[in-house]
């Protein structure tokens, strides 16, 4: 009985310490936001979208059996508003039509190109190029992994940055402009990420969003949240307070020589995103040297969500491992003494509330059940107190949504926007509960090192009736 109680005042604790930390964040997110929609309406974008003075950038589309959505993927890349940039994508020995899809589509030719291996990786068998579109490169090589494949990427790429986007993306035309900006800015910035949002329901065409709907199935609903959760508030909160650890791989640029000198991404890891900014922060802090890593609220990369709760399951598994062997790669940095408010505060937030934190949610939930049922809490106190969770969950939903609203305003339908707030009730009990229980699973599998790597299967982007597949 004794353990049920100390576990009961732990999770009180727990709350109290995670609500300061969220509040915190959410202010600070708010803030940053506003600071960013003033600066933003005072640079010259349209300057800046053909200065001789941008540094150049590869855009890096790692893509295995990507065939559904890679054309249009490529198309919208290939249209980016920026003033130098080139496309490479990397067919990671795809079993479908992804090569064959982009042959047909850009017609593509082999090439000669000297390909210096800085970083090894699985044999590169033939380069591309397109006679109509001079920007673009295709690598085909062996499966290596994702990881493997950006590696290749890197070695192929001529920019000073890099730029990384899933080949089921879709950016806004203006994205890389926006997401290269802090650079224009700060030379100290050594990444920078963008929003990911969903894009099922969303109509597409010529690799352009046409127009941004929300899907239908409660699941894919709920993920509409969280990602806006996640990044307009979580990661624009870290990002202020100089403590952000993941850049999405989805979307992010990276300075290209400092990732090689780091040995590029790490193949022995299911999440080499996260991974990668933690390994820079690592390296950078050993050095002493000022640096900075950036998140930017409104350049937007749209990308397809799980549609079942396997395919969902299987995703978050992965990202918990991911989690994981990040922290445990770089446990060095915890605590140390260049660490800062890197291996002094974030590092072991990351740790025991996001790590462990779905464990010792779940865990905490029952035991404070199990404390009413046997009389050892007032039911009445176990009502509240479970209210009262229910509620700031909620509220943390529902403030990001707002957020999104009243700075972005990407969905314009004021249903759609009562849509998303309807659904937020739904977003802490019992959707956060279902992905807690997929995040455990994923723990057990990085202390059993069970590797996850799955395959969504993708439906490809939803484009307007009578619109061409792939516009000559």
């Amino acid at each position: 009985m004794s353990v049920l109680v100390w576990i009961d005042s732990f999770l009180l604790y727990y709350y109290a310490v995670l609500c300061v930390i969220y509040l915190a964040l959410f202010a600070l997110a708010l803030l940053d936001s506003l600071r960013h929609q003033q600066w933003i309406h005072t640079l010259p974008l349209d300057r800046l979208a053909t200065s001789p003075l941008a540094p150049p950038v590869s855009v890096l589309v790692p893509a295995r059996n990507e065939a559904a959505g890679i054309v249009q993927s490529v198309e919208s890349l290939l249209g980016l508003k920026y003033p130098d940039f080139e496309v490479v994508v990397i067919n990671d020995g795809s079993s479908d039509a992804t090569l064959k899809r982009l042959q047909e589509a850009f017609g593509l030719i082999r090439i000669d190109f000297s390909y210096h291996a800085r970083i090894p990786t699985a044999r590169v068998r033939d380069v591309f190029a397109s006679p109509t579109h001079p920007r673009l490169l295709v690598c085909d090589k062996l499966p290596g992994g994702k990881a493997d494949a950006l590696n290749a990427g890197l070695n192929l790429a001529r920019g000073a940055y890099f730029c990384t986007v899933d080949a089921d993306a879709v950016l806004d035309r203006d994205a890389l402009l926006r997401v290269m900006l802090p650079v224009y800015n700060d030379r100290t910035v050594v990444a920078s990420g963008g929003v990911v949002r969903l894009a099922n329901g969303s109509v597409f065409a010529n690799g352009r969003l046409q127009e941004a709907r929300l899907p239908r199935s409660p699941l894919e609903l709920l993920q509409v949240v969280e990602y806006l959760r996640a990044f307009l508030w979580g990661r624009q909160g870290w990002s202020a307070l100089g403590g952000l650890l993941i850049i999405s791989g989805a979307f992010g640029i990276f300075r290209r020589e400092l990732v090689l000198e780091i040995g590029g991404f790490r193949t022995r890891t299911v999440g080499e995103d996260m991974d990668l900014v933690v390994r820079l922060h690592r390296r950078l802090r050993q050095r002493g040297k000022p640096y900075v890593v950036r998140f930017v609220p409104d350049p937007i990369c749209w990308t397809e969500a799980p549609a079942s709760l396997r395919q969902l399951s299987c995703q978050r598994r992965r990202w918990q491992q991911g989690l994981g062997q990040s922290l445990w790669h770089s446990r060095d940095l915890l605590f140390s003494r260049r660490g800062g408010r890197i291996g002094w505060f974030i590092f072991p937030y990351q740790i025991v509330f996001e790590f462990f934190g779905p464990l010792i949610e779940t865990l905490g939930l029952i035991s404070v059940a199990a404390s009413a049922a046997l009389g050892l809490l007032n039911q009445e106190y176990f009502f509240r107190l479970f209210l009262f969770a229910y509620l700031f969950g909620t509220f943390i939903s529902m403030a990001a949504v707002y957020l999104e609203d009243l700075s972005y305003h990407r969905y314009r339908r004021a249903s759609e926007v009562a849509r998303l707030l309807l659904i937020s009730l739904f977003d802490y009990f019992p959707y956060r509960l279902l992905i807690n229980l997929f995040r455990i699973q994923g723990m057990f599998d990085f202390f059993r090192q069970r590797a996850r790597w799955g395959e969504l299967a993708r439906r490809g982007f939803t484009e307007p009736q009578g619109a061409p597949a792939h516009p000559a």
